[in-house]
Protein backbone atom coordinates (compact mmCIF):
# COMPACT_ATOMS: atom_id res chain seq x y z
CA UNK A 1 0.00 0.00 0.00
CA UNK A 2 1.05 3.26 -1.00
CA UNK A 3 2.13 5.39 2.05
CA UNK A 4 2.93 9.48 1.88
CA UNK A 5 6.20 10.62 3.61
CA UNK A 6 6.05 14.30 4.11
CA UNK A 7 9.64 14.02 5.46
CA UNK A 8 11.06 13.46 1.74
CA UNK A 9 10.50 17.21 -0.07
CA UNK A 10 9.13 17.43 -3.73
CA UNK A 11 10.07 20.54 -5.27
CA UNK A 12 10.90 22.38 -8.95
CA UNK A 13 15.27 21.62 -8.40
CA UNK A 14 18.08 24.61 -9.25
CA UNK A 15 20.42 24.62 -11.78
CA UNK A 16 23.20 23.66 -9.11
CA UNK A 17 21.68 20.17 -8.16
CA UNK A 18 20.58 19.05 -11.22
CA UNK A 19 23.68 16.84 -12.18
CA UNK A 20 22.13 15.35 -9.52
CA UNK A 21 18.72 15.07 -10.62
CA UNK A 22 20.52 13.19 -13.95
CA UNK A 23 22.52 11.00 -12.20
CA UNK A 24 18.79 9.46 -10.40
CA UNK A 25 16.82 9.69 -13.84
CA UNK A 26 20.31 7.77 -15.14
CA UNK A 27 19.43 4.87 -11.70
CA UNK A 28 16.05 5.69 -12.29
CA UNK A 29 15.75 4.01 -15.91
CA UNK A 30 18.76 1.25 -15.34
CA UNK A 31 21.60 3.33 -17.08
CA UNK A 32 25.21 4.67 -16.14
CA UNK A 33 24.37 5.87 -12.53
CA UNK A 34 27.48 8.37 -13.09
CA UNK A 35 27.05 9.72 -16.51
CA UNK A 36 30.12 11.68 -17.96
CA UNK A 37 30.32 15.31 -16.77
CA UNK A 38 30.36 15.51 -20.71
CA UNK A 39 26.61 14.42 -20.90
CA UNK A 40 25.51 16.49 -17.93
CA UNK A 41 26.91 19.52 -19.38
CA UNK A 42 24.43 18.53 -23.24
CA UNK A 43 21.70 17.75 -21.56
CA UNK A 44 21.99 21.12 -18.90
CA UNK A 45 21.13 22.85 -22.37
CA UNK A 46 17.46 21.83 -21.85
CA UNK A 47 17.42 22.99 -18.21
CA UNK A 48 14.13 25.33 -17.82
CA UNK A 49 13.42 26.54 -14.70
CA UNK A 50 10.43 25.43 -12.45
CA UNK A 51 10.00 22.44 -15.27
CA UNK A 52 12.15 19.98 -13.54
CA UNK A 53 11.02 18.16 -10.71
CA UNK A 54 13.05 16.28 -7.84
CA UNK A 55 11.97 14.47 -5.01
CA UNK A 56 15.06 14.59 -1.94
CA UNK A 57 15.74 12.32 0.85
CA UNK A 58 17.86 14.64 2.65
CA UNK A 59 20.69 15.48 -0.23
CA UNK A 60 19.89 12.70 -2.16
CA UNK A 61 17.36 13.24 -5.12
CA UNK A 62 15.68 9.92 -5.13
CA UNK A 63 12.47 10.67 -7.98
CA UNK A 64 12.70 12.74 -11.05
CA UNK A 65 10.17 14.53 -13.74
CA UNK A 66 10.47 17.09 -15.98
CA UNK A 67 8.31 18.82 -18.56
CA UNK A 68 7.96 21.07 -21.58
CA UNK A 69 6.21 23.10 -23.93
CA UNK A 70 4.83 21.50 -26.64
CA UNK A 71 2.72 21.25 -29.46
CA UNK A 72 0.43 18.52 -30.29
CA UNK A 73 -1.40 18.23 -33.69
CA UNK A 74 -5.06 17.75 -33.80
CA UNK A 75 -7.76 15.98 -36.16
CA UNK A 76 -7.96 18.96 -38.57
CA UNK A 77 -4.70 20.36 -38.20
CA UNK A 78 -5.24 22.83 -34.95
CA UNK A 79 -1.77 22.98 -33.37
CA UNK A 80 -2.90 22.70 -29.39
CA UNK A 81 -0.49 23.64 -26.34
CA UNK A 82 0.80 20.59 -24.58
CA UNK A 83 2.44 19.75 -21.62
CA UNK A 84 4.94 16.96 -22.81
CA UNK A 85 6.40 15.04 -19.82
CA UNK A 86 9.43 13.16 -20.01
CA UNK A 87 12.17 11.86 -17.52
CA UNK A 88 10.25 10.38 -15.03
CA UNK A 89 11.90 8.39 -12.55
CA UNK A 90 11.32 6.87 -8.87
CA UNK A 91 14.97 4.97 -7.42
CA UNK A 92 13.88 1.16 -6.46
CA UNK A 93 15.03 2.47 -3.08
CA UNK A 94 11.99 4.93 -2.86
CA UNK A 95 9.35 2.93 -4.39
CA UNK A 96 5.94 2.82 -3.45
CA UNK A 97 6.27 6.20 -1.23
CA UNK A 98 3.47 8.67 -3.49
CA UNK A 99 6.22 10.76 -4.99
CA UNK A 100 5.31 9.78 -8.35
CA UNK A 101 1.87 11.18 -7.68
CA UNK A 102 3.18 14.07 -5.81
CA UNK A 103 5.38 15.26 -8.82
CA UNK A 104 2.49 14.67 -11.47
CA UNK A 105 -0.46 16.36 -9.48
CA UNK A 106 2.03 19.15 -8.97
CA UNK A 107 2.93 19.74 -13.08
CA UNK A 108 -0.41 18.70 -14.34
CA UNK A 109 -1.74 21.72 -11.98
CA UNK A 110 0.61 23.81 -13.19
CA UNK A 111 -0.30 23.24 -16.87
CA UNK A 112 -3.36 23.81 -16.13
CA UNK A 113 -3.02 27.15 -14.41
CA UNK A 114 -0.93 27.85 -17.75
CA UNK A 115 -3.66 27.18 -20.05
CA UNK A 116 -2.57 24.01 -21.69
CA UNK A 117 -4.72 22.01 -23.55
CA UNK A 118 -3.80 18.70 -23.14
CA UNK A 119 -0.45 16.56 -21.16
CA UNK A 120 1.41 14.36 -23.23
CA UNK A 121 4.13 11.62 -23.10
CA UNK A 122 5.38 8.05 -24.10
CA UNK A 123 4.83 5.44 -21.53
CA UNK A 124 7.69 3.36 -20.67
CA UNK A 125 5.29 0.77 -18.52
CA UNK A 126 1.48 0.54 -19.88
CA UNK A 127 -0.47 0.48 -16.25
CA UNK A 128 0.77 3.70 -14.51
CA UNK A 129 0.15 6.83 -16.06
CA UNK A 130 -4.41 5.59 -16.71
CA UNK A 131 -4.72 6.54 -12.46
CA UNK A 132 -3.75 10.18 -13.67
CA UNK A 133 -5.52 10.64 -16.52
CA UNK A 134 -3.96 9.75 -19.22
CA UNK A 135 -5.01 7.55 -22.14
CA UNK A 136 -3.44 5.89 -25.18
CA UNK A 137 -4.34 8.09 -28.03
CA UNK A 138 -1.58 7.01 -30.65
CA UNK A 139 -0.24 3.24 -31.68
CA UNK A 140 3.15 2.59 -33.85
CA UNK A 141 4.27 -0.08 -35.55
CA UNK A 142 7.70 -1.29 -37.14
CA UNK A 143 7.76 -3.06 -40.41
CA UNK A 144 11.18 -5.27 -41.49
CA UNK A 145 11.10 -5.39 -45.43
CA UNK A 146 12.64 -8.21 -47.13
CA UNK A 147 14.51 -6.26 -49.89
CA UNK A 148 14.61 -9.63 -52.43
CA UNK A 149 10.89 -10.48 -52.17
CA UNK A 150 9.14 -6.86 -52.47
CA UNK A 151 9.04 -7.25 -56.24
CA UNK A 152 10.82 -4.03 -57.05
CA UNK A 153 12.73 -3.24 -59.91
CA UNK A 154 15.98 -4.02 -58.40
CA UNK A 155 17.50 -1.30 -61.66
CA UNK A 156 15.58 1.43 -59.79
CA UNK A 157 18.26 4.79 -60.17
CA UNK A 158 15.34 7.85 -59.12
CA UNK A 159 11.94 8.91 -59.54
CA UNK A 160 11.15 9.26 -62.79
CA UNK A 161 8.57 12.40 -62.86
CA UNK A 162 11.76 14.83 -62.98
CA UNK A 163 12.39 14.05 -58.77
CA UNK A 164 15.51 13.33 -57.56
CA UNK A 165 16.71 12.23 -54.32
CA UNK A 166 20.09 13.15 -52.94
CA UNK A 167 22.30 12.67 -50.13
CA UNK A 168 22.86 15.57 -47.78
CA UNK A 169 24.69 16.72 -44.39
CA UNK A 170 23.76 17.52 -41.04
CA UNK A 171 24.19 20.70 -41.63
CA UNK A 172 21.70 21.08 -45.32
CA UNK A 173 19.21 19.11 -42.61
CA UNK A 174 18.98 21.77 -39.88
CA UNK A 175 18.48 24.08 -42.75
CA UNK A 176 15.40 21.92 -44.16
CA UNK A 177 14.14 20.08 -42.07
CA UNK A 178 12.37 22.06 -39.77
CA UNK A 179 10.08 23.65 -42.52
CA UNK A 180 9.24 19.97 -44.11
CA UNK A 181 8.68 18.81 -40.17
CA UNK A 182 6.24 22.18 -39.76
CA UNK A 183 4.31 20.54 -43.27
CA UNK A 184 4.16 17.07 -42.34
CA UNK A 185 2.99 17.63 -38.81
CA UNK A 186 -0.14 19.88 -39.30
CA UNK A 187 -1.54 17.12 -41.61
CA UNK A 188 -0.70 14.33 -38.78
CA UNK A 189 -3.11 14.47 -36.00
CA UNK A 190 -0.61 13.29 -32.78
CA UNK A 191 2.19 14.59 -34.20
CA UNK A 192 4.19 16.81 -32.00
CA UNK A 193 6.20 19.99 -32.56
CA UNK A 194 10.06 19.70 -32.79
CA UNK A 195 12.44 22.49 -31.20
CA UNK A 196 15.59 24.03 -32.42
CA UNK A 197 17.05 21.46 -29.53
CA UNK A 198 16.08 18.30 -31.44
CA UNK A 199 17.25 19.12 -34.77
CA UNK A 200 20.70 19.56 -32.73
CA UNK A 201 20.82 16.74 -30.99
CA UNK A 202 19.33 13.98 -34.05
CA UNK A 203 22.03 15.53 -36.48
CA UNK A 204 25.34 15.27 -34.06
CA UNK A 205 25.60 19.45 -33.34
CA UNK A 206 24.35 18.46 -29.63
CA UNK A 207 25.79 15.00 -28.25
CA UNK A 208 24.30 13.44 -25.07
CA UNK A 209 25.21 9.15 -25.86
CA UNK A 210 28.73 9.09 -26.64
CA UNK A 211 27.71 6.26 -28.87
CA UNK A 212 25.87 8.22 -31.23
CA UNK A 213 27.00 7.36 -34.77
CA UNK A 214 26.27 9.75 -37.86
CA UNK A 215 23.20 8.69 -40.25
CA UNK A 216 22.69 8.96 -43.68
CA UNK A 217 20.38 11.68 -44.84
CA UNK A 218 18.32 11.51 -48.05
CA UNK A 219 15.79 13.98 -49.19
CA UNK A 220 13.20 14.06 -51.83
CA UNK A 221 13.01 17.00 -54.05
CA UNK A 222 10.07 17.45 -56.37
CA UNK A 223 10.55 18.45 -60.00
CA UNK A 224 9.58 22.19 -58.89
CA UNK A 225 12.63 21.38 -56.51
CA UNK A 226 10.37 21.97 -53.30
CA UNK A 227 11.65 19.61 -50.68
CA UNK A 228 8.98 16.93 -49.83
CA UNK A 229 10.73 14.19 -48.23
CA UNK A 230 13.58 13.73 -45.91
CA UNK A 231 14.81 10.11 -44.35
CA UNK A 232 17.60 9.58 -41.98
CA UNK A 233 18.90 6.31 -42.18
CA UNK A 234 22.07 3.97 -40.71
CA UNK A 235 23.44 0.83 -42.38
CA UNK A 236 24.86 -2.48 -40.65
CA UNK A 237 27.53 -4.08 -42.35
CA UNK A 238 27.06 -8.10 -42.35
CA UNK A 239 28.53 -10.38 -45.23
CA UNK A 240 27.02 -13.82 -45.69
CA UNK A 241 29.54 -17.39 -45.83
CA UNK A 242 29.84 -16.62 -49.41
CA UNK A 243 31.20 -12.83 -49.63
CA UNK A 244 27.74 -12.08 -49.97
CA UNK A 245 26.05 -9.00 -48.75
CA UNK A 246 23.31 -9.07 -46.17
CA UNK A 247 23.26 -5.43 -45.25
CA UNK A 248 20.02 -3.63 -43.34
CA UNK A 249 18.91 -0.26 -43.39
CA UNK A 250 17.33 0.91 -39.80
CA UNK A 251 15.43 4.40 -40.62
CA UNK A 252 15.71 6.86 -37.38
CA UNK A 253 13.28 9.16 -39.23
CA UNK A 254 11.38 9.54 -42.75
CA UNK A 255 9.20 13.01 -43.38
CA UNK A 256 6.74 12.80 -46.37
CA UNK A 257 4.71 15.51 -47.29
CA UNK A 258 3.22 13.82 -50.39
CA UNK A 259 2.56 10.08 -51.17
CA UNK A 260 4.81 10.48 -54.17
CA UNK A 261 7.99 11.57 -51.58
CA UNK A 262 6.87 8.58 -49.43
CA UNK A 263 7.02 6.04 -51.91
CA UNK A 264 10.25 7.38 -53.72
CA UNK A 265 12.26 7.51 -50.32
CA UNK A 266 11.20 3.69 -49.72
CA UNK A 267 12.07 2.27 -53.41
CA UNK A 268 15.43 4.40 -52.84
CA UNK A 269 16.03 2.83 -49.72
CA UNK A 270 15.23 -0.79 -50.73
CA UNK A 271 17.42 -0.35 -54.08
CA UNK A 272 20.73 0.74 -52.08
CA UNK A 273 23.15 -1.74 -53.16
CA UNK A 274 23.96 -4.00 -50.43
CA UNK A 275 21.35 -3.94 -48.32
CA UNK A 276 19.01 -6.85 -48.20
CA UNK A 277 16.38 -5.62 -45.41
CA UNK A 278 14.99 -2.12 -44.33
CA UNK A 279 13.83 -1.57 -40.72
CA UNK A 280 10.90 0.97 -41.02
CA UNK A 281 11.64 2.51 -37.36
CA UNK A 282 8.12 3.53 -35.51
CA UNK A 283 5.30 4.31 -38.14
CA UNK A 284 1.64 4.99 -37.98
CA UNK A 285 0.07 1.29 -37.59
CA UNK A 286 -2.06 2.36 -41.14
CA UNK A 287 1.08 3.32 -43.15
CA UNK A 288 1.45 3.41 -46.51
CA UNK A 289 4.34 1.04 -46.44
CA UNK A 290 3.53 -2.07 -47.38
CA UNK A 291 0.53 -1.51 -50.00
CA UNK A 292 3.88 0.29 -51.79
CA UNK A 293 5.60 -2.97 -52.40
CA UNK A 294 4.35 -5.14 -55.32
CA UNK A 295 4.41 -8.27 -52.68
CA UNK A 296 3.22 -6.41 -49.43
CA UNK A 297 4.00 -9.66 -47.86
CA UNK A 298 7.74 -8.84 -48.29
CA UNK A 299 6.56 -6.00 -44.91
CA UNK A 300 6.08 -7.61 -41.99
CA UNK A 301 4.96 -5.98 -38.78
CA UNK A 302 7.97 -6.76 -35.95
CA UNK A 303 7.04 -4.27 -33.01
CA UNK A 304 3.32 -2.54 -32.79
CA UNK A 305 2.65 -1.04 -29.49
CA UNK A 306 0.88 2.24 -27.69
CA UNK A 307 2.98 5.22 -28.15
CA UNK A 308 1.81 9.01 -27.55
CA UNK A 309 -0.88 9.07 -24.35
CA UNK A 310 -2.91 12.49 -23.98
CA UNK A 311 -4.47 13.57 -20.83
CA UNK A 312 -7.01 15.84 -21.47
CA UNK A 313 -6.65 19.07 -19.32
CA UNK A 314 -9.51 21.32 -20.85
CA UNK A 315 -12.68 19.31 -22.14
CA UNK A 316 -13.64 21.93 -23.92
CA UNK A 317 -11.28 23.38 -25.86
CA UNK A 318 -9.63 20.20 -26.59
CA UNK A 319 -13.38 19.03 -28.12
CA UNK A 320 -13.49 22.32 -29.30
CA UNK A 321 -9.74 22.02 -31.54
CA UNK A 322 -10.53 19.42 -33.81
CA UNK A 323 -12.51 18.65 -36.85
CA UNK A 324 -15.70 16.23 -37.27
CA UNK A 325 -16.05 14.35 -40.55
CA UNK A 326 -19.86 13.77 -39.18
CA UNK A 327 -22.45 16.15 -37.94
CA UNK A 328 -24.15 14.92 -34.33
CA UNK A 329 -24.95 16.27 -30.90
CA UNK A 330 -23.84 14.10 -28.04
CA UNK A 331 -24.33 15.09 -24.18
CA UNK A 332 -20.69 13.53 -21.97
CA UNK A 333 -20.35 13.32 -18.37
CA UNK A 334 -16.12 13.10 -17.81
CA UNK A 335 -14.94 12.13 -14.82
CA UNK A 336 -11.91 13.33 -13.14
CA UNK A 337 -10.39 12.40 -10.02
CA UNK A 338 -8.41 15.26 -10.37
CA UNK A 339 -10.67 17.79 -10.22
CA UNK A 340 -8.86 19.25 -13.50
CA UNK A 341 -11.50 18.95 -16.62
CA UNK A 342 -14.63 17.05 -14.95
CA UNK A 343 -17.80 17.90 -15.93
CA UNK A 344 -21.13 17.42 -17.89
CA UNK A 345 -20.76 18.63 -21.62
CA UNK A 346 -22.94 19.30 -24.68
CA UNK A 347 -20.93 18.92 -27.64
CA UNK A 348 -22.33 19.79 -31.19
CA UNK A 349 -20.13 18.88 -34.30
CA UNK A 350 -20.32 19.24 -37.97
CA UNK A 351 -17.71 19.67 -40.57
CA UNK A 352 -17.88 23.27 -40.49
CA UNK A 353 -16.94 22.98 -36.57
CA UNK A 354 -17.74 22.15 -33.02
CA UNK A 355 -19.10 23.59 -30.17
CA UNK A 356 -19.02 22.38 -26.69
CA UNK A 357 -20.22 23.49 -23.29
CA UNK A 358 -21.03 22.72 -19.70
CA UNK A 359 -24.83 21.65 -19.39
CA UNK A 360 -27.45 20.30 -17.35
CA UNK A 361 -28.64 18.08 -19.40
CA UNK A 362 -28.97 14.49 -19.22
CA UNK A 363 -26.42 12.12 -19.46
CA UNK A 364 -25.78 10.45 -22.89
CA UNK A 365 -22.18 9.14 -22.31
CA UNK A 366 -20.29 8.92 -19.17
CA UNK A 367 -16.63 8.08 -19.57
CA UNK A 368 -13.51 8.94 -17.70
CA UNK A 369 -11.03 11.78 -18.41
CA UNK A 370 -8.71 9.03 -18.97
CA UNK A 371 -10.81 7.37 -21.98
CA UNK A 372 -11.85 10.92 -23.19
CA UNK A 373 -7.85 11.34 -24.16
CA UNK A 374 -8.08 7.80 -25.82
CA UNK A 375 -10.58 8.96 -27.90
CA UNK A 376 -9.39 12.68 -28.61
CA UNK A 377 -7.24 12.04 -31.42
CA UNK A 378 -10.10 9.76 -33.09
CA UNK A 379 -7.95 6.05 -33.30
CA UNK A 380 -9.88 4.06 -30.61
CA UNK A 381 -13.33 2.85 -30.49
CA UNK A 382 -16.25 3.94 -28.66
CA UNK A 383 -18.29 1.08 -29.10
CA UNK A 384 -15.16 -1.22 -28.22
CA UNK A 385 -14.47 0.76 -25.10
CA UNK A 386 -18.84 0.15 -24.41
CA UNK A 387 -18.28 -3.26 -24.37
CA UNK A 388 -15.39 -3.23 -22.32
CA UNK A 389 -17.18 -1.42 -19.46
CA UNK A 390 -14.88 1.61 -19.91
CA UNK A 391 -17.39 3.81 -21.18
CA UNK A 392 -21.61 3.55 -20.18
CA UNK A 393 -24.11 4.47 -22.61
CA UNK A 394 -26.89 6.15 -20.87
CA UNK A 395 -29.13 6.46 -23.95
CA UNK A 396 -29.02 3.54 -26.44
CA UNK A 397 -26.73 4.37 -29.62
CA UNK A 398 -24.58 7.26 -28.15
CA UNK A 399 -21.49 4.80 -28.35
CA UNK A 400 -22.36 4.63 -32.20
CA UNK A 401 -22.84 7.99 -32.41
CA UNK A 402 -19.84 9.11 -30.36
CA UNK A 403 -17.85 6.89 -33.03
CA UNK A 404 -19.68 8.38 -35.99
CA UNK A 405 -18.35 11.92 -34.62
CA UNK A 406 -15.05 11.27 -33.22
CA UNK A 407 -12.95 8.44 -35.42
CA UNK A 408 -10.98 9.77 -38.36
CA UNK A 409 -9.87 8.15 -41.91
CA UNK A 410 -6.66 7.94 -41.13
CA UNK A 411 -5.15 6.45 -38.05
CA UNK A 412 -3.25 9.23 -35.68
CA UNK A 413 0.03 8.80 -34.80
CA UNK A 414 3.42 10.51 -33.24
CA UNK A 415 6.71 9.78 -34.94
CA UNK A 416 8.45 11.10 -31.98
CA UNK A 417 10.14 10.17 -28.45
CA UNK A 418 10.39 12.31 -25.98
Amino acid sequence: MTQAHPDIDVRPITEAEFPDWIRAVKAGFLQMPTPPEAEVEARRTQFETGRYLGAFDGARCVATFRSFAQEVTAVGGTLVPADAVSGVTVTATHRRRGLLTRMMSRDLAAAKERGDVVATLIAAEYPIYGRYGFGPATSAAEWTVDVPRTGLDPRWSGPQDGARIDLVDAEEVRKLGPDLHDRVRRATPGAVSRDDRWWQLNTGALRFDPKWTEPFFAVYRAADGEVEGLVAYEVDDKWGDAKQPQDTATVRGLDAATPAAERALWSYLCSIDWVTQVKSGQRAPDDLLPLLLPDPRAARITSQSDWLWVRILDVVRALESRTYEGSGSLVLEVADRAGLAGGRYRLEASAQGASCTPTTESTELALDISELGQLWLGDESVVRLAALGRVQEERAGAARVADALLRTSRRPWCPDMF
